[in-house]
């Protein structure tokens, strides 16, 4: 007797099961110390969470042309950056591929909650 099973991903587990990876920025040699994160007019803080590490090395060169203090990319999963977001009342974006986004001049910082 045949069975229906689930569709599976690239890595042979269906899409449910795989553990999703994202990459954040912090300041090199700081990683535990904190994220980047940008703060809107009314101080809202949000993480940016990039789906693709090759965006978030260009969003970082851009963060350092503006005379940032060089950035490094971390990866962490989904899940725990999203639990981190909640548990410090932070806002996240989820950085898409097809996604174009500047540094924000006026509202962005490195967050100093251990969040990460």
């Amino acid at each position: 007797k045949q069975r229906n099973c689930k569709k599976l991903n690239e890595g042979g587990l269906p899409t449910s099961l795989r553990i999703r990876l994202m990459y954040i920025l912090t300041i090199l040699g700081q990683e535990k110390e904190g994220a980047y994160a940008v703060t809107d007019p009314d101080g809202q803080r949000a993480l940016y969470l990039f789906e693709e590490e090759d965006d978030a090395e260009r969003y970082a060169g851009l963060l350092e042309a503006e005379d940032y203090p060089e950035m490094t990319v971390v990866e962490i999963e989904e899940k725990v950056a999203i639990s981190a977001c909640y548990e410090y009342n932070y806002r996240y974006v989820i950085i898409k591929p097809n996604d174009f986004v500047v540094p924000p001049i006026d509202y962005d910082n490195i967050q100093t909650d251990k969040m990460a």
